[in-house]
């Protein structure tokens, strides 16, 4: 389940070195460009609101065996990509793809794994900038060194994910049992159980900060490396999303032992002390500065991830998993979609380097603020004689 996790979340991490190749083969702006990013995350969030919850009532091996093959279909129409109208339409069927399977995935690493040894919300929260990362810089190092490279990763990926999915229905042990209701849970609705609400509030701010500067750097992080700091290499562009959520994964794996609620704050400033670097760096027109930042940034982002999943899921019903990590997962993608969207109509008339400095500040006043709120949630409450 991990590796197939990782594999999908790769597969939508590969466009992105390749939209500034995109931009050139097809003649179209940044404006244009984080629109083809953002179907994608709104896709991906229709199937979250419809089909998020489906395996809760019809088992994870349906839903995801399905879903693989639709991802398989998704690369095909990026194999045949001629203008922009073909590009959307891929990235749209991806999105229902991979939104149709995220809450199915993470509940079942949550089924599968240990009473002893829980390690799904490690994984759920480490897979993202693993998968993101290493999907990017293996199609940046494809953009340097092939010549048709969309054709031969696309066309690599489709074959995986139809052996992938004939494999799945075929050997995958079902680990949730069939229950009523799976119709009603195609209306499109956002479910947090009412046990879990709280922490799903105390997490909210940490999830919208951390994952609206990933939507940054997935859309325009190798045009800042190309348009800003003059860096046309497509590996180095790559290398980017590598320094912020390869180090998402080093920084959920160095602070797991931390209770969640102080993961999510140390996670939190650690954060806002990258993002500001990264501001700084923008300023000072510094590239080495602006991968430190990236790296420190990407460290904060995968420890306060972990430490809200872990607050989010810890003591959730299973059956109801699913739904609730589709909610999870539907605030996340709304702050990785809709700044993102907002940054590239920015760009035009504002320029890369204004834009991402106003874009980094609101971030950090948004991180700043989740840190307040987890800091009075956790303080004790006075007792008072009658």
């Amino acid at each position: 389940m991990a590796v197939l996790l990782v594999l999908v979340l790769a597969a939508s991490g590969v466009p992105s070195p390749l939209y500034r190749v995109y931009a050139e083969e097809f003649g179209f702006g940044t404006g244009t460009l984080t629109l083809v990013f953002a179907v994608y995350a709104f896709a991906l969030l229709l199937a979250l609101l419809t089909v998020g919850a489906l395996s809760d009532h019809v088992g994870r091996r349906p839903v995801l065996a399905v879903a693989l093959l639709v991802e398989a279909a998704a690369m095909g129409l990026f194999v045949l990509a001629d203008g922009v109208a073909w590009l959307i339409a891929a990235r749209v069927v991806q999105g229902l793809a991979t939104g149709a399977m995220t809450g199915a995935f993470g509940a079942a690493l949550l089924d599968l794994q240990r009473p002893a040894k829980p390690l799904g919300p490690l994984i759920n929260s480490a897979s993202p900038g693993l998968g993101l990362s290493a999907g990017a810089l293996g199609a940046s190092v494809a953009v340097q060194v092939l010549v048709q490279p969309g054709e031969w990763v696309f066309g690599v990926l489709g074959a995986v994910f139809v052996v992938a999915g004939v494999v799945t229905w075929v050997a995958l042990p079902e680990s949730s049992p069939r229950v009523p209701g799976a119709l009603a849970s195609l209306r499109p609705s956002v479910h947090v159980p009412r046990a879990s609400r709280r922490a799903f509030l105390v997490a909210l701010p940490c999830l919208a900060a951390t994952w609206a500067l990933g939507g940054l750097y997935a859309s325009l992080g190798p045009s800042l490396v190309a348009g800003v700091f003059g860096v046309e290499n497509h590996v180095a562009g790559g290398l980017l999303i590598l320094a912020l959520n390869g180090t998402g994964l080093v920084g959920s794996l160095v602070t797991r032992g931390l209770a969640p609620a102080t993961g999510m704050v140390a996670g939190a400033l650690v954060f806002v002390v990258g993002v500001g670097g990264t501001v700084a760096a923008l300023a000072a027109g510094s590239l080495g500065l602006f991968y430190v930042a990236a790296v420190v940034s990407g460290f904060g982002f995968g420890s306060a991830f972990l430490g809200a999943m872990a607050t989010v899921t810890t003591g959730v019903d299973p059956a109801q998993r699913a739904g609730l990590l589709s909610a999870v997962f539907t605030v996340s993608y709304l702050a990785f979609s809709l700044p993102a969207i907002a940054a590239g109509l920015a760009a035009g008339p504002l320029g890369l380097t204004t834009t991402a400095e106003v874009y980094g500040a609101v971030v950090v006043l948004l991180a700043l603020t989740a840190v307040a709120g987890l800091v009075r949630d956790r303080r004790p409450v006075p007792v008072t004689a009658d």
